[in-house]
């Protein structure tokens, strides 16, 4: 595999994913159905999520798992 680890490019989709809807974090974990320290977590890498909360994250994004998790 190439390119950057597959945590941070989690990372970098879902923050800017989360910024052009204009939602803090704390916005975000709740649109997710997640605990809203886990956001931060992941979005600085520090986190590796299960397949579950990648698609608990798409959805309210309106993308799928697989685009979460792109280059």
């Amino acid at each position: 595999m190439t390119g950057v680890d597959v945590r941070l490019r989690l990372a970098r989709n879902l923050r800017r994913l989360r910024e052009q809807k204009g939602w803090s974090q704390e916005k975000f974990a709740f649109e997710a159905n997640i605990h809203r320290t886990y956001v931060p977590d992941i979005e600085r890498g520090a986190r590796n999520p299960t397949i579950v909360v990648v698609e608990k994250l798409a959805v309210p994004l309106g993308v799928t798992a697989a685009e979460l998790l792109a280059e």
